[in-house]
Formats: structure tokens, sequence, C-alpha cells
């Protein structure tokens, strides 16, 4: 039987147009910035932190030594310090507002303060905005507790240090949009400090891309089950997300998305960036907003619309959070740094930096992303339009199982229109904008096109 030359034909421009997505690149220069990561820096950083007894937040604000106050003057100093190698283009302040006695964990009419670096984007015209962020306060048993002494090594010195580590290496780099790096306050008494932050890019129509939140993420020891475990974190991204609207609503229940969120993109995004970059560590998705019954500084942006997730060590330990220091029964409490794993924080921190630079040097997102719907056939055709700012060199469609939470599969594709050999019913789908280097967008589920 002779072969259909007219298939043949398409068969070649269908494998000329889409290549295995393996092709693309892997920056250098994030490699690069990775073996900056050094574990003593954390470390470093952490006892610094601990150093000031207490970061309650209620804790005094006029010593120079001791004290939420004391802390955070210090943050803004090594952010200060790092803005020395930025040219200029990183500014520090300690973003100062005043919270209500809420009858609970605020007894009094309070000054809280974020202390924030912002590293200015290289693009005038480009609005997107990152930010990153682990909580400076601590605390013992009592919560109310301001005076007794309060390491908070691990919650969450360990989130501070991996940011502020980021804050160092990047400000060094130039990116085209803005990125935040930001130690919170207040997140003990109720997550006051991302509360206000959240809300005032609400206010002020930030145009946040993705939120990071890292909390707890170096210790590598459970208790009670002594299991140690340090190549695995968890991310924790919501379902369904908190502002959908009605007709987001109904356009989820009809194409079966409620697994993809944007945040869920988000955390996908992270697994697949952290596979490429970084040794002897897998992310945990771990498909709920935190854990159980249980809330962080990522919840406040989630509530106000923004794309957030959280970084959390895969296994906690009790004897060693929100605990007295103390002896007993031979076990020493508190939340100690002999009690880490600077080493685990150091690749937690790497996968932080990876994904944040990748998405910092990544071409906007493509628009309009659907799938046509008006035949029945066992393939799927996708089409979406160019995104503005920098030039994409590719797309790539990202396609699973429905029963999977990861993407499984994926096609690089050089136009604005693919099909491919997978039925849409037995296969979800999403696209992103890729340029040279392989830095890549959040992935865009499609709509429907009818």
């Amino acid at each position: 039987m002779k072969p259909n030359l007219l298939n043949i034909f398409f068969t070649f421009l269908f494998f000329t147009h889409i290549v295995s997505a393996q092709n693309i690149s892997k920056d250098p220069e994030i490699k690069k910035m990775l073996t900056e990561v050094k574990a003593e820096s954390l470390e470093a950083t952490v006892k610094k932190l601990v150093s000031f007894g207490t970061r309650h937040t209620l804790s005094d604000t006029k010593s120079k030594t001791r004290g939420i106050g004391a802390a955070q003057t210090w943050v803004k100093s090594e952010f200060d310090r790092y803005a020395l190698e930025s040219n200029g283009r990183l500014t520090s302040k300690i973003d100062y507002f005043t919270i209500k006695a809420d009858g609970r964990r605020i007894a009094v009419d309070s000054q809280l303060g974020n202390v924030m670096a912002t590293l200015k984007g290289t693009d005038p015209t480009d609005d997107r905005v990152l930010i990153i962020s682990g909580h400076l306060d601590s605390r013992v048993t009592d919560v109310m507790d301001s005076k007794s002494d309060a390491p908070g090594a691990n919650d969450d010195g360990s989130g501070v240090a991996a940011m502020m580590e980021l804050a160092k290496i990047m400000s060094k780099r130039e990116f085209p949009f803005t990125l935040i790096f930001v130690a919170v306050t207040g997140e003990e008494q109720g997550l006051y400090g991302a509360r206000h932050l959240a809300e005032l890019a609400k206010k002020e129509n930030w145009n946040i891309i993705a939120m990071i939140n890292n909390d707890m993420i170096g210790n590598s020891l459970s208790s009670g089950t002594q299991i140690r475990d340090n190549t695995q974190v968890r991310v924790f991204s919501e379902t369904i997300p908190y502002l959908e609207t009605e007709d987001e609503g109904k356009m989820r229940k009809s194409t079966n998305r409620d697994n993809d969120s944007p945040s869920r993109q988000l955390a996908r995004y992270i697994k697949t960036t952290t596979n490429d970059y970084v040794d002897q560590l897998d992310i945990n998705l771990v498909y709920r907003n935190d854990r159980f019954l249980r809330g962080g500084d990522h919840t406040p942006f989630s509530q106000n619309g923004f794309t957030a997730i959280r970084f959390c060590e895969m296994n906690e330990n009790y004897d060693h959070q929100h605990q007295d220091l103390r002896t007993e029964n031979n076990i020493k409490f508190g939340d100690l740094p002999e009690f880490m794993d600077f080493e685990y924080l150091r690749k937690i921190t790497c996968s932080n930096l990876a994904t944040f630079s990748n998405l910092a040097w990544s071409p906007k997102a493509p628009l309009n992303v659907g799938i046509e719907v008006k035949e029945l056939t066992n393939s799927s055709t996708l089409v979406w339009k160019a995104p503005s700012g920098k030039k994409v060199f590719g797309y790539k469609i990202l396609i699973r199982e429905t029963a999977s939470p990861h993407w499984g599969k994926s096609v690089f594709v050089t136009g604005e229109k693919a099909e491919i050999p997978y039925s849409k019913d037995n296969f979800f789908f999403a696209v992103q904008s890729i340029d040279e280097l392989g830095h890549s967008s959040l992935p865009i589920f499609p709509v429907p096109l009818r």
C-alpha cells in the first residue's frame, strides 16, 4: 500500500513545529546563583536572629540588642548592605502600621512593622511583582508572653534567613520587574503583617503574579515518629480560589478544573523547577491551603485574590515549636539552632531561588489560552495569543492524566496554535511562555472555545 504523501507532509510539519521540551536550555546564571547559597551563611543569619532573645511581636521596640525592634533594625541594615551591590536598585524600609487591640492576641493598640526590601525592575513598562516572605516574630508556649526568651530559630528564623539569602544574591543581578523581599511581623498574633501587606497590595492594584511564604523550613527530624528526611519539603496550595467569581465557578465546574487553581499551578511550577535545578530535594505537593486547620502568611494573600503558596518542612518537631525553653525527662525543649538541619535549609533556599529567579526572568504568560471544542476528535487543539513585553522563544504545552497531581508530559511549540495527539477527555493541559534560556511563565489552564 502506497503511503499518503499529504499525510507525510502534514506529519513533517507537525514534528518540525513541535519538539521535545527537554531541548529547552537551563540557565547557567541560575546554576551559578545556586552555588552562592551557603549553609554557613544561613546558619549565621539564624543565630543572629536568635541573639535578640525574643522577637515576640509585642516585645521591646526600643532596645538596640533585644526584642522585635532590634531585630527589625538589623534586618534592614542587612538589606542596606546588600543594596551597595545593586547599583541603586535595591531599597529598604520598615513599613510601620497600627493594629487595634483585638481582645485576643493584641492586648493594646500596637505599632507593628514589616521590614521590606524592593528590587526595582529594569523595564518600566512591566508592572509584574513577585513577593517572598518569612515571619520575623517568635513565641514560646504562651502566645502572649513577650518577655521570656523565644529563640525562633526554625519558626521562623529559617524562613527569614532564606528570604534574606535570596535578597543578597538576587540584588546583584538585574530583573525586568519588581521583586519584594519581606520579613513580616505579627504572624503568631494573627497574620497581621501579611494581612497589612496583602490589603495594601490589593488597594494599590499591585500585579502580583506569585507570593511565596517560607515558614519553618529548617528542621528535618519529626517528633514522635523520629522520622528524619531532608530530601522532601511540602508546598501547600489552595484548591478553589477564595475570591472565585460566579462565572469562574461555572467554568471550573464545567471543565473539572478543581485541581488547577493559579496557586496549584504555582506549586507545580516549583516542583518542576526544583527538579531541574536542585539535587536531592523533592517537592511534596500538599493539596490544601495549609496544614489541617492552620494557616500562614500566604493565606491573607490568597484571601485577597493573589496567587500564593507556602513552603514548610516535611516533618515538624513539636518539641521545638512554640515551646518554653526547658528540659523535662531528659528532653530539651525550645526552638534553638542546635536542632536545625542547615544543609536541608540550604536546599530549600535553592528551590526558592531557582523558582523566584526563573519567574523573575520569564516572559509574560500567554493570553486568551483556549481549547477548541467545536468538533469531537481524539486529538486536542490549543490556541493562544502572544503576550506583550519580553520576546517569547516559544511555548510549552503541559499534559497530565486527570488523576495525576503533577504534569507528566510536555511539548514545545513555536507558534500560537497546536494540535496534539492527546484527547481532552483523558488529559488536562496548560500553556506557558518560554524564552531561549528556559525561563517560563506560570502555566495557564485553557478555556473551551466553541
